[in-house]
């Protein structure tokens, strides 16, 4: 992805405590450096903290507090997994609706791992072909979508992958996808 190509792109990324720390950290990295802002949205306040792999990481920024965070600001949206980051973000009634607003809308958004739980609560999963981690396969299947066990699948305006090795099929799927939005006017 040529360095600028997705310049004025406004990319929302929903976590809370607990989301797997590459699949938030490197999927931000790279559409940072093709132009786009990226912007961490979560319920909470102030950090949010990683989950690297079997123990607790990095923390993050948050950027923007879910309940003031307007969906129409943003042109994609990302949802990291970890077990913990999206089976929270499920529970919450703000993020479920923060996450349907980018499909109602027809924006783009992509879902690694765990991440397509938040997908499937709010309605969305539903006649998409669409990636996760294994143990989500019958709750998608459950949710009317169809699962395959592939790196990386692109249904319309929803990229997927199943885990963190799958990052750089995942990263250069998303780039493509997000490449072909039309930046919206953002004040």
């Amino acid at each position: 992805m040529a360095e600028g190509q997705l310049k004025g792109l406004k990319v929302a990324i929903l976590a809370t405590d607990g989301f797997e720390q590459s699949e938030l950290l490197e999927p931000r990295k790279a559409l940072d450096a093709a132009g786009a802002t990226t912007q961490v949205v979560s319920p909470k306040d102030g950090r949010v903290r990683g989950w690297n792999h079997k123990e607790w990481g990095s923390e993050v920024e948050v950027d923007q507090k879910l309940n003031s965070a307007d969906p129409h600001d943003y042109d994609a949206l990302v949802l990291p997994g970890g077990v913990m980051n999206p089976d929270a973000l499920r529970m919450n009634q703000g993020a479920v609706a923060f996450v349907k607003s980018f499909f109602t809308a027809g924006k783009p958004v992509a879902a690694i791992c765990h991440g397509p739980w938040t997908v499937i609560e709010s309605g969305a999963a539903k006649g998409h072909r669409m990636t996760s981690w294994p143990s989500l396969k019958t709750d998608i299947k459950n949710a009317g979508g169809e699962w395959v066990d592939e790196e990386v699948v692109v249904d319309g305006k929803l990229v997927t992958s199943r885990k963190p090795d799958d990052l750089p099929a995942f990263n250069r799927e998303v780039l493509k996808l997000f490449a072909q939005v039309r930046p919206r006017a953002h004040t």
